[in-house]
């Protein structure tokens, strides 16, 4: 009887392992090629931002220490969208640059800049 039950257990068992709905799955989301670029600092500031040459006035998202989250709200509000791919980026507060880099952005990507 013993064994009755154990092949029937195994049998259930290697059924549930290879049955259908195992296996890898993707999921996508957003708008095709599209990324944004946002700019976190320990306060919130204008800034003058300049990518690829084409210039933008916004400001910086304040970072709170003791929240892991950033507010969704102001970063989205704040956000330049760019093309997917590399990017020079320079930003300047007041005249004085502060920041340049070349950066690389991944579809769908919302890359934070923290200066």
């Amino acid at each position: 009887m013993k064994k009755v039950i154990i092949a029937t257990l195994c049998l259930f068992v290697s059924t549930l392992f290879t049955s259908c709905g195992v296996g890898n799955y993707s999921v996508t989301s957003g708008v095709e090629d599209k990324a944004a670029i946002c700019f976190s600092a320990s306060s919130s500031y204008d800034i003058d931002v300049t990518i690829d040459g084409q210039q933008y006035a916004t400001a910086t998202v304040k970072d709170i220490a003791h929240k892991t989250r950033r507010d969704i709200k102001r970063t989205a509000k704040r956000s330049i969208q760019a093309t997917p791919g590399r990017h020079k980026v320079e930003v300047t507060r007041n005249g004085e640059k502060i920041y340049s880099k070349e950066v690389i952005l991944s579809t769908g990507d919302t890359k934070i800049i923290e200066l």
